[in-house]
């Protein structure tokens, strides 16, 4: 697992990491943005908190 130093860096140098960015809904990709995700496997898993937080009634 590659991290590096700050999502943009991520995006730029990762091509599965920026589709799977694009493909998100905008609120998730916010709090991945806020989180400033450093890796693949942390993008997800804030995607998948967020997702999880949402069938939460």
């Amino acid at each position: 697992m590659t991290e590096y130093l700050c999502l943009s860096d991520l995006l730029d140098s990762e091509l599965s990491s920026y589709e799977y960015f694009c493909s998100l809904p905008e609120n998730i990709k916010q709090k991945i943005e806020m989180e400033d995700a450093r890796s693949f496997s942390e993008m997800q898993a804030i995607a998948r908190q967020e997702k999880q937080k949402g069938f939460l009634f």
